[in-house]
């Protein structure tokens, strides 16, 4: 059986590597190891004008983390907090979950990822977390996963995929899912009540999770990807 093939949107940012110090399309290695672990083969899309065409030959998208997303992109001024903002991957990314919606392919966000789905659907985001729950529990440390709890909702599909209900989940970020987009449902929460999981209500193959699971210890969401992405039931999103 061939194996499937996921898109990941990537980064497009300033890197230094052996002797170079130049742009490049860039992807933490996580993403790519966790996918191929569980059995799929790993395609970066850059963030350009023309990644969607790229979608008819993918089995899954995943939609990575990042910066934040334009605010006017939600209907909202720019924040004091918000930073790292990239119009040209906010596009390319919007384009590329469309076109993998009009296909009926898996798509799972992270992050970023699941917060650009539901401004997709047109729901908004707070813009720094910490003014919202007075704490900074989500993003304790630069450039660390610090843990913290979830609760995921029962006989939800996150539920199913992940096969428990409360979990310890990597986090690092500062926004977080406002109101809901329409037909976006919520489906997991940290304990102060922040969103950590959606699904898309009229379609049983998108899902976002907040956290990083990519830099945990477990691979049941990217099992759900590539699993879904095998089964090849295309059915597109209404």
């Amino acid at each position: 059986m061939t194996a499937p093939v996921i898109g990941i949107s990537a980064y497009a940012d300033h890197a230094r590597w052996g002797v170079w110090d130049t742009r490049a399309t860039l992807l933490p290695q996580e993403y790519v190891d966790a996918v191929a672990a569980a059995g799929a083969v790993p395609v970066l899309l850059p963030p350009v004008a023309n990644a969607a065409g790229a979608v008819p030959a993918l089995d899954g998208l995943l939609l990575a983390g990042g910066g934040d997303i334009a605010p006017a992109r939600y209907g909202a001024p720019v924040g004091e907090r918000t930073a790292g903002v990239q119009d040209f991957r906010d596009a390319a990314e919007s384009a590329l979950l469309a076109a993998a919606l009009g296909r009926g392919i898996p798509v799972l966000g992270i992050c970023r990822g699941m917060q650009l789905l539901n401004v997709a659907r047109g729901g908004t985001l707070h813009q720094h977390l910490p003014d919202v729950v007075g704490h900074d529990g989500h993003r304790l440390r630069l450039g660390v996963f610090d843990p913290h709890p979830v609760t995921v909702a029962e006989g939800s599909r996150t539920a199913r995929a992940l096969g428990r209900t409360r979990l310890e989940v990597p986090s690092y970020h500062h926004q977080a899912v406002a109101e809901p987009g329409a037909g976006v449902t919520a489906t997991a929460w940290a304990d102060d009540g922040t969103v950590e999981a959606i699904e898309y209500d009229d379609t049983d193959a998108v899902l976002g999770v907040q956290w990083h699971p990519e830099m945990g210890a477990d691979p049941s969401l990217f099992s759900w990807l590539t699993d879904r992405a095998s089964a090849g039931d295309r059915v597109p999103s209404r």
